[in-house]
C-alpha cells in the first residue's frame, strides 16, 4: 500500500552520506576514541603509580599534569572522568564519592574547563586554571562530608596544589605542541 512519502511499512531511506538521527550524537572518529582510551588509562595509570600522594588529604595528584590537555579535546573531559572512576579504584577511601561523585565533578570540570579554554583563549592555561578551581572545591567538600574536615582548611592548599599540577600539565602540552600535533 502506497502512503504519503513511500510504502507503508517500508523503513525510510536515508542519504548515502547522511547519517540516520540515532547515529548523529554518537560520531566519535576511531583517533578520538582512541586518544580517549589512552588519555584515560594513562590517568588512571598514574594515580596508582603515584598512589601514596594521590590520596592525602591534601592531595598532590600528578596525573592531573593531564588534565589540560581537554582545552584542545573536548572528549577527553570523559577520559578524564574515566581515568578518576578507574584510578579511584585503588583508593583507600573507595565508596560513592571516590566512584561516582569525583567522576561526575571531573567530567563537570573537564567540559567548563573546555568551555573556559574556547571562550576566553589561553588554552591549556585557561583550562587548567578551571579545573584547578573546581576540583578543590569538590574535594574539601567531599574530605567535609567523608571526616568533617573544615573546608576552609583544606581548601587553600589544594588550591594551591591544583594550581601548580595543571601549570605544569599546561607548560608540559605547550612544549609538545610546539613540535607534535597530539590532537
Amino acid at each position: 500500500m502506497f502512503v504519503h512519502g513511500g510504502w507503508a511499512g517500508a523503513p525510510p531511506t536515508v542519504p548515502p552520506n547522511k547519517p540516520r538521527e540515532s547515529e548523529v550524537w554518537m560520531k566519535i572518529s576511531r583517533r578520538d576514541l582512541s586518544i580517549l582510551t589512552i588519555y584515560s588509562s594513562l590517568y588512571a595509570a598514574m594515580v596508582y603509580a603515584f598512589a601514596p600522594i594521590s590520596f592525602a588529604a591534601l592531595q598532590f595528584r600528578v596525573a592531573g599534569v593531564l588534565r589540560p590537555a581537554v582545552a584542545k579535546k573536548p572528549i577527553l573531559a570523559l577520559g578524564y572522568a574515566i581515568g578518576v572512576a578507574v584510578g579511584n579504584l585503588v583508593s583507600p577511601f573507595i565508596g560513592f564519592y571516590e566512584l561516582v561523585f569525583m567522576p561526575v565533578m571531573s567530567l563537570l570540570a573537564g567540559i567548563l574547563g573546555y568551555a573556559a579554554s574556547k571562550l576566553l583563549g589561553g588554552g591549556y592555561y585557561m583550562a587548567g586554571a578551571v579545573i584547578a578551581v573546581i576540583i578543590p572545591i569538590s574535594l574539601s567538600w567531599m574530605l567535609n562530608q567523608l571526616f568533617n574536615l573544615p573546608i576552609l582548611a583544606t581548601l587553600p592548599p589544594l588550591l594551591l596544589s591544583e594550581q601548580i599540577i595543571n601549570l605544569i600539565g599546561s607548560s608540559i602540552f605547550k612544549a609538545i605542541e610546539r613540535f607534535y600535533r597530539w590532537w
